[in-house]
């Protein structure tokens, strides 16, 4: 009693709040002889394993619907004998969340076939009978033999058509592109709710396998119940309790060298940073679900462990160091699921997920660094979700469903070991770098805590389905970043004390103390505003929709979504309110085996959290700064309407200060420096004219076939053109310089700053412009602001075909993709190489392939007795050719200041003659394997012993897999006529992973 009333307590207390579509199942039953559609009949769904039993009549057009469904346990649809027909049952089905699912049954008369008295089960492959959306999934079964790294859902998403390994712009970027479109831009979900970071995109909680029943992704015209990105989505349906006790507890070991295959390069580890020697992995953990009630109220839980161990090499020849310093990851990863039905009528769900990751930075480095453990530090990515979803019907015909989440990600990007500490860097007496200490010197602590709401009616009446929902997702966001409040030195040594300090052997134990006291500070920095800052984003969203079955063959939905994120009043008085996108698909079923589906979308945007959090964190509200932005504002580069309270910021600023011994500078609570005097290279103001949201019109076209009771085909041709993407302007951008590839003259950055409409001058007090005959050291070289007015286009053919394991002893699914993606920006930090010159930024996306291959085999040769094979061929990813400093003295052709290290989004000159991504990599190719056998132990009982053998060949891809940029081989000196390609970077080499798993 007490656990029926807690539940009924959460229940009322989200009354109010909304939802996206329940899982459902419409089922069309037809007859063999004619095509025609068979009404009056009665159906039979039951899910054994839930104890649920439901009845429905087919309509007029043949078609019952079944709704308000779990998503636990697996449904069959019967038709019972009657005097004209036999009776059909279909294979167990499995449903999704947010989801319905379509099944077609062909019945044949008893007067033109003759049974005794069978049962004839109908098949497993369906084709989408509903709508258009172009979308694929993995079953909890394909996962379960596919070769997964440790066990992360995220490295198997590019099994499903559409969907590549993606070059992200930092390393913790979403591994994951779809359609070639930027990673960060894709909307992660559970069970239909939010798992987004919001700070920079991606998913908060990175589910492991042993909760997931099953992912789908949706590329393109999906419901308006989905939105908030203009490319993508992953759904991830989670596991429940049964009436069935089932569970397992597994150990997973990646044992490395010297199993694994010969690499010189840099891997990456689960979160995307870089590992290299000694890496090996241990994983534990254990799933259980079952019954409290029986056909009441069940359970789920996960629960996993992982331990990364890396060693990286501190290397001070000077010092005499060469000594290995071993590291830790840490993942632990907790859920948990309680279902409860109170009806048949009435079903609701609490689901916690928890996460705790922490990538440590022990010191040292991959190839040998001089970081020691005194400035080590580690990287905390943690999450918490608590979700409470109720789904009821509300009278004849209409249901609801109502949620609620609570949802919080931390980001300490930073966790120094020794936080209250300065930080040194050491030079020898030649000025090369010997020592990193004390301090890691910056840091980046980001907090989100998000609600959201959701509330959805459905309404069956008729031929029509009506839907409409509304939503409120709200995150209060705050960061604490900048530099060292401590301060950071930068000191040299004379030959003298430097013997000293090596002759005290410190060891990997360096620290401040040990430094003499009469080091050369060289520089000393300190921050000056080491203070936390954000603001609370609000996204309103509401969509209506209207499936009208015509027939029982052609389905129309015709559908409308309004959203409202209020970032995008950016530095305006108002916010972008216009943001209607109409949808309307199709889908007509020209057999009782093949339909036609079509449709078109406009897809909004969400405004991604670091373009606002930026532009506070590198602005100033300094005197200066505002005598710049109005000298701006009078030459027509600023609106004449702009407020600069509203624009500008306190955001961090460092001091630098001269004449300061080792470890006797100020901290920031002592020093009073007059930031109005303090130079920026760059600073940011908020857009006074807002934000418009991104937004993107897709169109589609699809066939589907099933050639067989177990074999579907369907090819989709989709187009989609996307404006108002991200990409930064300066307002102080220096005049255009075209250079001419025959006579490469390149501008100094003094003469480049000379053209600036606010010209940049030196001298022996620093770096200054001139206002209406003022000096003003306070202000900016570059002015920096976030525009939407970027645009893409792709095209693309995606072929698919698949066959289910059903009687036979294999299953295999095929894709093959074709696709152009052409952009011209990359991301929200992308400038354009000269003069805000976007329209020459036109060319291929970071992530394009015109080629991708996918596949996989499973062979069942024996009971229990698995073997899977899988294969991925991609065309290579483009090049982007810069300028060859040996021949030209430097990156910086035109003389902005942009260097080899802004490379990765463009912001880089281009080797003359060269546009953007011009050139290509190589293919890639990878095959994996995965072989298991489940030993029957005692009833009900197996054990399962597994092995994954990733890139079997140990090909050695310069492109395909997923990558940081800044490190990826996507960046190469001099013209393609060069042939020049340096190898920065390389796929994994051949990984060995063994697991054992006892299943009951």
């Amino acid at each position: 009693m007490k656990r029926i009333s807690l539940l009924t307590l959460l229940f009322f207390f989200v009354f109010t709040a909304k939802t996206l579509a329940q899982a459902g199942l419409e089922v069309t039953v037809i007859q063999k002889e004619n095509g025609n559609p068979i009404s009056g009949l009665e159906l039979t769904v039951t899910n054994k394993a839930i104890g649920f039993t439901e009845n429905a009549v087919t309509d007029g057009q043949g078609k019952a619907h079944f709704t308000n469904l779990a998503t636990s346990g697996r449904y069959t649809v019967t038709i019972p004998e009657s005097q004209q027909y036999h009776s059909l049952i279909t294979d167990p089905l499995q449903l999704q969340s947010n989801s319905t699912r379509s099944v077609t049954m062909v019945l044949s008369s008893k007067k033109t076939v003759e049974l005794d008295e069978i049962t004839v089960q109908a098949p497993i492959t369906r084709i989408n009978t509903i709508d258009a959306e172009v979308a694929s999934k993995l079953d909890a079964e394909e996962i379960d033999v596919l070769p997964i790294e440790a066990r992360d859902i995220n490295t198997a998403l590019y099994r499903l058509p559409n969907v590549v390994p993606a070059t992200g712009f930092f390393p913790e970027a979403p591994s994951v592109s779809i359609n070639g479109a930027n990673s960060i831009y894709t909307n992660y979900l559970i069970d239909g709710m939010d798992n987004n970071e919001q700070f920079l995109g991606g998913p908060k909680f990175p589910i492991p396998t042993g909760f997931v029943q099953n992912v789908t992704v949706l590329t393109n015209n999906y419901s308006t119940e989905y939105g908030l990105s203009g490319n993508g989505v992953f759904n991830i349906t989670t596991k429940s309790g049964s009436n069935q006790l089932e569970g397992e507890a597994f150990y997973v070991v990646r044992p490395g060298q010297p199993l694994d295959g010969e690499t010189g390069f840099a891997q990456r580890d689960l979160t995307g940073n870089q590992v290299k020697e000694g890496f090996r992995r241990h994983q534990f953990g254990f799933g259980l679900g079952g019954p409290i009630v029986k056909d009441q109220t069940f359970f789920y839980l996960n629960a996993e462990q992982i331990f990364d161990l890396k060693d990286n090499l501190l290397n001070v020849p000077q010092l005499g160091i060469n000594e290995t310093v071993p590291g830790q990851n840490r993942f632990t990863l907790l859920s948990g699921k309680l279902d409860h039905h109170w009806s048949n009528n009435f079903r609701s769900s609490l689901r916690v997920n928890t996460g705790l990751i922490n990538i440590e930075r022990q010191g040292g480095g991959i190839d040998g660094g001089v970081t020691f453990p005194s400035a080590s530090n580690s990287q905390d990515r943690n999450s918490f979700h608590s979700t409470l979803k109720n789904s009821y019907r509300v009278g004849e015909g209409l249901y609801a469903e109502t949620n609620l989440q609570y949802s919080r990600f931390r980001w300490n990007y930073s966790n120094a070991a020794n936080p209250d500490r300065p930080s040194a860097t050491v030079l020898g007496p030649s000025e090369q770098t010997i020592a990193v200490i004390g301090n890691p010197g910056f840091q980046f602590d980001a907090i989100e805590n998000t609600f959201q709401f959701q509330q959805k009616f459905t309404w069956y009446t008729g031929d029509h389905t009506l839907k409409a929902g509304a939503s409120i997702l709200s995150a209060e966001h705050s960061l604490l970043s900048g530099g060292n409040a401590f301060g950071n030195y930068t000191v040299k040594l004379n030959q003298q004390q430097l013997n000293s300090v090596a002759a005290s052997n410190p060891g990997r134990s360096l620290d401040l103390e040990d430094i003499p006291d009469g080091a050369e500070v060289l520089n000393y920095s300190v921050e000056l505003r080491p203070t936390r800052f954000g603001t609370r984003q609000n996204i309103y969203s509401f969509y209506m929709e209207d499936l009208y079955s015509v027939s029982s063959r052609l389905n129309l939905t015709f559908g409308l979504r309004y959203d409202y994120d209020n970032l995008s009043k950016g530095g305006s008085d108002s916010g972008d309110y216009n943001n209607l996108a109409p949808r309307f698909n199709f889908n007509y079923k020209l057999t009782d085996r093949s339909s036609l589906r079509g449709g078109y979308g406009l897809f909004y945007d969400k405004i991604v959290y670091s373009v606002y959090s930026d532009a506070l964190q590198q602005s100033s509200s300094a005197s200066d700064f505002k005598r710049q932005l109005q000298q701006l504002k009078d030459l027509g580069r600023l609106p004449d309407n702009t407020n600069f309270d509203h624009v500008t910021f306190d955001g961090n600023v460092s001091a630098g200060l001269n004449n300061v011994g080792y470890l006797q500078g100020p901290t920031s609570s002592e020093i009073s420096a007059d930031r109005n005097n303090i130079f920026s290279n760059s600073l940011r103001l908020l857009n006074p004219n807002g934000y418009d949201n991104p937004y993107t019109h897709q169109f589609s076209v699809g066939y589907q076939l099933q050639i067989d009771h177990d074999k579907l085909f369907y090819v989709d041709l989709m187009h989609t053109r996307s404006y108002n993407l991200f990409r930064l302007r300066d307002l102080n951008a220096p005049e255009p310089y075209p250079i001419n590839p025959q006579n490469v003259v390149v501008r100094s950055q003094a003469d480049a700053d000379a053209t600036r409409p606010i010209p940049i001058y030196s001298d022996e007090n620093g770096t200054y412009g001139v206002v209406e005959g003022d000096t003003l050291r306070g202000i900016a070289r570059n002015v920096i602001m976030t525009e939407t007015k970027g645009e893409s286009r792709y095209w693309a053919a995606s072929f698919n075909l698949q066959k289910e394991r059903t009687d036979d002893n294999y299953s295999y699914r095929l894709s093959y993709t074709l696709s152009r993606l052409r952009n011209n920006t990359e991301d929200i930090n992308f400038r354009a190489m000269d003069a805000n010159n976007f329209e020459n930024e036109w060319g291929p996306s970071i992530n394009d392939r015109t080629h991708v291959i996918s596949g996989f085999f499973t062979w069942y040769p024996l009971d229990g007795f698995a073997i899977n094979a899988t294969g991925f061929l991609q065309s290579g990813q483009p090049i982007n050719r810069i300028p060859d400093a040996e021949k030209y003295g430097t990156t910086d052709l035109n003389g902005d200041g942009r260097s080899f290290g802004a490379a990765y989004v463009g912001n880089s000159d281009r080797s003359p003659g060269e546009p953007r991504n011009s050139d290509r990599l190589p293919w890639a190719t990878t095959f994996d394997v995965g072989i298991q056998y489940r030993l029957p132990v005692i009833t009900g009982q197996k054990l399962e012993f597994r092995a994954d053998i990733f890139n079997i060949f140990n090909a050695q891809n310069m492109s395909g897999y997923a990558n940081n940029a800044i490190q990826s081989n996507q960046i190469q000196v001099g013209p393609r006529s060069s042939g020049r390609l340096v190898q920065k970077n390389a796929s994994p080499p051949r990984q060995f992973q063994f697991s054992l798993r006892y299943l009951f």
